[in-house]
């Protein structure tokens, strides 16, 4: 049976020992749950394949899918994922924020080739959430890596989470410990854009529009997956 810490409506001050001795778990190969400026998510170290393997496990996530990774700020996210200039705008504007890059892989890379279903690309983001921000600026300092794996909180195929309660009745149990911060302030998904061509492709729409991409590059079309 994991822990559930209630934080909604407390400052970072408050319950700075809490977010820290959720990093410690982190660094320990700990399952969490956590709230982002989306849906609730499932995280641990995503250098760690145990944990990597485990995750994939309790969601019930085929493996060939790969998993996202949150990310501490944009320095962070360049030590594991190449960036061009199309990638460099969109970063720059929505983060931290609810857009997902698809970048190409560095190679070497620090991330086991499990996370990311062994493809040479790997989903990123930076959340504009103050609580999980904080757990990775703390993993950032502690582990020399601001990293986590960031999928929602749900079993594969299932809407996501998006309240610390019910991330407790699906996963209390199998997970180690939840950060309750509330009800998501947006239920919407993140949207993602693949940035490894020549032009940027919308491979789902959620918070951010087409139309604000657009606008961020300048470009009069976008390629939309199943267009």
């Amino acid at each position: 049976m994991g822990l559930l810490i209630k934080v909604k409506g407390r400052s970072i001050e408050e319950i700075r020992y809490y977010l820290e001795f959720t990093a410690e778990y982190v660094i320990e190969g700990k399952i969490i749950g956590f709230p982002t400026d989306s849906v609730y998510g499932l995280g641990g170290d995503p250098q760690n394949l145990e944990v990597i393997n485990k995750i994939f496990n309790i969601k019930f996530r085929d493996q060939s899918k790969g998993l996202l990774l949150l990310l501490s700020d944009i320095e962070e996210a360049k030590k594991v994922a190449e960036f061009n200039l199309m990638a460099e705008k969109l970063a720059e504007h929505f983060w931290p924020g609810q857009l997902t890059l698809i970048l190409n892989k560095k190679e070497p890379n620090i991330i086991p080739p499990e996370l990311t279903a062994f493809k040479n690309t790997i989903g990123i983001r930076v959340p504009n959430n103050k609580i999980i921000l904080e757990i990775l600026n703390i993993l950032k300092k502690e582990k020399n890596f601001g990293g986590l794996i960031g999928t929602s909180a749900n079993y594969s195929g299932e809407p996501p989470s998006v309240s610390g309660d019910e991330v407790a009745k699906k996963f209390l149990s199998p997970i180690d410990l939840i950060i309750d911060g509330g009800k998501s302030l947006s239920k919407l998904p993140t949207t993602i854009v693949d940035c490894t061509s020549n032009s940027p492709e919308v491979l789902r729409i959620g918070a951010i529009t087409e139309e604000e991409i657009l606008e961020v590059l300048n470009q009069e079309d976008l390629r939309v997956d199943g267009a």
